[in-house]
């Protein structure tokens, strides 16, 4: 599974924009390196993306330019990786199946999971630091599974969301439920729709229910806003080059949404949680071409 590359007459933009004034800004515009699924850094100095197989970090302002992280022992990279809430490292899923921890000043990595033939894209880590919530796939032709492992390493265990595939959990700021995007309800396959189950398991609830196919909830750090993904109906996954949407709601409402954002994206806009430590800014990242 090779690193994606943008097409010809394609380019990555990395947005910053503001929830509260709808103000967008592009700090980055890439014809080169495809960028994807920006991080923000918990001081609120950095983005940390991926491209390439690499990981890069991009100051969050206007004529900004990517450095690369330089790790050592670290296979290429895909778009799921999330802060440790330490502020110092990063987690890591890797082309290899595998996820790794290392510090965000580069260097050595630690091989945080241990076990063979199995994919493990990481998108959530609690926010005390002792656990990751991944997304656990033997085969693709097989429904990916919340699993949930010890930050240092060690037994994983599944948590039951009922059937169909589910992607992108991660917890709530305040540690008591764990997100996420769900077929459970899907009427015609790839009909994802945002959820969420209490942390330890329990009843899966559903928070929206629409006729587009919804991925990848993220919250702010403050737990009143949050923004997804939405894609259009009969969409299968979370594929690059469509037409999307950027929806931001208020966690007390998910049925109407304050702001709609579209642009050309899909995969690698907004895969893991990209809030801003204020609250009200978030990254994502738009790839149009020429024509658009």
């Amino acid at each position: 599974m090779p690193y994606r590359e943008l097409a010809p007459g394609q380019s990555a933009r990395i947005h910053v924009h503001d929830a509260v004034t709808g103000e967008d800004v592009v700090v980055h515009e890439s014809t080169d390196v495809l960028l994807e699924a920006p991080n923000w850094s918990v001081d609120g100095e950095a983005l940390l993306i991926n491209g390439r197989g690499l990981v890069w970090s991009l100051a969050p302002e206007t004529g900004a330019t990517p450095r690369p992280i330089e790790f050592e022992g670290l296979p290429e990279v895909n778009n799921d990786h999330v802060l440790d809430p330490s502020g110092d490292a990063i987690y890591l899923s890797a082309m290899d199946g595998h996820i790794y921890h290392g510090a965000l000043a580069g260097g050595s990595v630690r091989k945080v999971t241990s076990d063979e033939g199995v994919w493990h894209f990481l998108h959530g880590v609690s926010p005390d630091g002792e656990r990751l919530a991944y997304v656990r796939i033997t085969t693709f032709d097989q429904p990916g599974l919340l699993t949930i492992m010890p930050a240092a390493g060690g037994e994983s265990s599944v948590v039951d969301t009922g059937a169909g595939h589910i992607d992108g959990p991660e917890w709530s700021p305040d540690g008591s439920w764990i997100y996420f995007n769900s077929e459970h309800w899907a009427s015609e396959p790839g009909h994802a729709q945002i959820a969420r189950i209490p942390d330890g398991g329990g009843d899966v609830e559903r928070l929206v229910s629409s006729g587009t196919v919804d991925w990848f909830p993220h919250l702010a750090p403050d737990g009143r806003t949050a923004v997804y993904l939405e894609f259009p109906p009969g969409t299968l996954g979370h594929p690059a080059d469509r037409e999307v949407t950027l929806v931001v709601v208020r966690t007390d409402d998910w049925t109407t949404p304050v702001a709609r954002i579209p642009f050309p994206g899909g995969q690698g806009t907004i895969n893991v949680n990209s809030w801003a430590p204020d609250s009200r800014r978030f990254a994502y990242v738009s790839y149009p071409t020429a024509a658009s």
